[in-house]
């Protein structure tokens, strides 16, 4: 990150023109921090929408200025992305902060592993958090840490009723673009205050009737920590389809299916129905978790019904 930065103020300079980091896309309004430390407020040009480019947060821009009262610009450039995101919408993630409650609402974690598997699609490292540590025992945070750190996570446990963990939180985001995903109502913009008290993002009570916290996020927005730090909180969702790709490639996006893949009769098993698989034999003897290889089950089910209508 700190060499794009660098690229970007040496483009600044020799050409005159600011570059920057878009923070917040509202309306058609992107908000973008300079390098000169100016947030300016751009429109993208007509280029971008002729060539079906919609430029997202996180993008790294080159604009030029409109004026100063207020700080206004056009986006001229969008420099060449390392990675995209669809929901959330966000280019250059180095990593997904995925945090889940431990209770008030119970973890659904067949939307964990369908996100899971997004990040994973993307390209994208995945830390796994989960909030609310006050309402839960030990035995069962050792449960989830066990389920998805043995699927190759790191998994991480704060509160942001009284601040347990979230030095340990603060330090896994140093130094990286960190994308907050998650349901409603378990804590991602309460995290950002805390990370960031300027932040203010709107917090909400989780519905008594649903049990599903109230959507508080309404866009997607970078706020930066520190240098080269940026953490973007992100609007809740409570379902993720995952579509559009091959029911055979999904047994890549599950790293713990890795090293029973040789136990497999066929190379070219999907763990689904076949008598002989190495998956399969470690799914029932407890070596990859049973919940987890149960979601694979019912994802590679819906990506073969989507496919053959």
């Amino acid at each position: 990150m700190s060499a794009i930065r660098s690229n970007l103020s040496r483009q600044s300079r020799q050409g005159g023109a600011v570059t920057g980091k878009i923070i917040k896309g509202i309306a058609g309004f992107y908000y973008v921090c300079g390098d000169d430390g100016i947030i300016y407020e751009c429109k993208a040009k007509g280029i971008f929408r002729n060539k079906n480019i919609k430029p997202l947060v996180g993008d790294n821009v080159e604009l030029s200025r409109l004026g100063q009262d207020p700080p206004e610009g056009n986006i001229d450039r969008i420099f060449d992305r390392a990675n995209t995101l669809i929901r959330p919408a966000a280019a250059n993630i180095d990593q997904a902060l995925i945090v889940f409650a431990l209770s008030d609402p119970k973890p659904n974690l067949n939307l964990l592993d369908r996100l899971l598997v997004l990040m994973e699609r993307s390209g994208v490292r995945s830390v796994v958090a989960f909030n609310k540590t006050d309402l839960a025992g030990r035995e069962e945070r050792e449960e989830y840490r066990k389920t998805y750190e043995s699927a190759g996570y790191e998994v991480k446990f704060f509160s942001a009723l009284d601040h347990t963990g979230i030095g340990e939180i603060r330090q896994c985001l140093t130094g990286k673009t960190t994308a907050l995903a998650g349901p409603s109502g378990v804590g991602k913009s309460s995290l950002t205050n805390l990370l960031m008290p300027e932040a203010k993002m709107e917090t909400g009570a989780v519905s008594e009737k649903i049990r599903r916290g109230r959507h508080t996020t309404r866009h997607s927005e970078l706020f930066c920590l520190d240098r080269d730090t940026y953490l973007m909180d992100t609007p809740g969702f409570s379902s993720v389809f995952v579509d559009e790709m091959e029911p055979e490639d999904l047994k890549e996006l599950f790293p713990e299916f890795e090293p029973f893949r040789e136990n497999c009769r066929f190379p070219g098993c999907v763990h689904m129905g076949e008598k002989v698989c190495g998956v399969k034999t470690a799914a029932r003897e407890g070596r990859i978790s049973r919940s987890r290889y149960e979601n694979y089950r019912l994802f590679y089910k819906e990506l073969k019904d989507k496919r053959r209508y």
